[in-house]
């Protein structure tokens, strides 16, 4: 549905991406990661029709996104991460203009705004005018216009920045029911979100993709040892030397300002934890938690990418 062949821009001699490529199949929902300046914004503007790549190709829904770009245009919708809204407008009109710009039937234009008002809980606001809308609800209007003549692509750039939590929970709710019926691209800064909504993760650094897969394979594969953590009734200094004995322990070490939690580093090639368990009981501690740490995607994201910042940070 999306895919990108080594895709690379230049700006004057420098290049924002370069050799970019990836494919998202129909119906996924793909967050896409990376630092400022990394090229998420230039392959974003690409994917979209707003910017033609210097070199390489990119496609939606087959269709090549500089030479028929209008045909690509009416498969896509966009939400910009600063939301392009007429605040003199009332919701139902914005929409109802957006509607005939994006080419709407007019004699079907009424029913489709109505239908965004709906998918996107903007009924009690219809008739109320953006300028007075919460930053939440201006979010809801820049999906819903990006819904309009129901797409079967969406590119969401940064749709929960600036939002308080209440609305962060509301959208990301909202973006995982689109994603039952849209092929969905999620750029954000917030991994946690991405790991709640995406099933898989492209991430982008220095203008290159670093990696292509979903989170528990990303940390299969990055994970290089097993990490256990453990919580013990008072002070556990003395158990960490006695836990670097057991073999296939690699390293214990107690965790800094949490008297009693002890982090141990294992072999993955065995579950040490019955073994470890059984050290703590039979040195007379009493255990109070004991379990395997994954990789977070923040601890993957951070392996992979560093914030150096490259020309992207001027123009995004």
């Amino acid at each position: 549905m999306i895919e990108a062949e080594g895709l690379t821009k230049y700006y004057g001699p420098l290049s924002a991406i370069r050799d970019v490529s990836f494919v998202i199949e129909r119906g996924e929902v793909v967050g896409f990661l990376g630092p400022n300046g990394a090229g998420k914004s230039t392959t974003i503007r690409i994917l979209t029709c707003y910017l033609p790549p210097t070199t390489g190709e990119a496609r939606i829904d087959g269709l090549d996104c500089f030479e028929r770009s209008l045909e690509v245009r009416r498969r896509v919708g966009y939400l910009p991460e600063n939301v392009p809204l007429y605040g003199e407008l009332t919701v139902r009109g914005f929409l109802r203009f957006a509607a005939g710009a994006k080419g709407v039937d007019s004699k079907r234009a009424e029913n489709e705004v109505r239908r965004v008002i709906g998918i996107c809980g903007l009924d009690k606001a219809a008739h109320r005018m953006i300028s007075h809308l919460s930053k939440g609800f201006r979010q809801r209007v820049g999906l819903a216009q990006a819904l309009l003549n129901n797409p079967p692509v969406l590119v969401l750039d940064e749709p929960t920045i600036g939002l308080d939590p209440t609305q962060i929970v509301e959208i990301r709710r909202l973006i995982q029911e689109l994603g039952e019926q849209h092929t969905v691209l999620l750029s954000s800064h917030i991994l946690p979100e991405v790991a709640q909504i995406c099933q898989r993760v492209l991430i982008i650094n220095k203008g290159q993709i670093v990696a292509t897969d979903s989170p528990a394979n990303l940390t299969s594969q990055l994970q290089k040892s097993a990490q256990v953590l453990l919580q013990v009734q008072g002070s556990a200094s003395d158990l960490v030397s006695a836990l670097e004995g057991i073999p296939g322990v690699q390293q214990a070490s107690e965790a800094e300002g949490d008297q009693g939690r002890i982090v141990v580093e294992t072999d993955r090639s065995r579950d040490l934890r019955p073994e470890i368990a059984r050290l703590v009981v039979g040195r007379g501690f009493e255990l109070l938690e004991l379990k395997l740490v994954d990789l977070s995607l923040e601890d993957i994201f951070m392996q992979l990418v560093t914030d150096e910042p490259s020309l992207e940070d001027t123009r995004s």
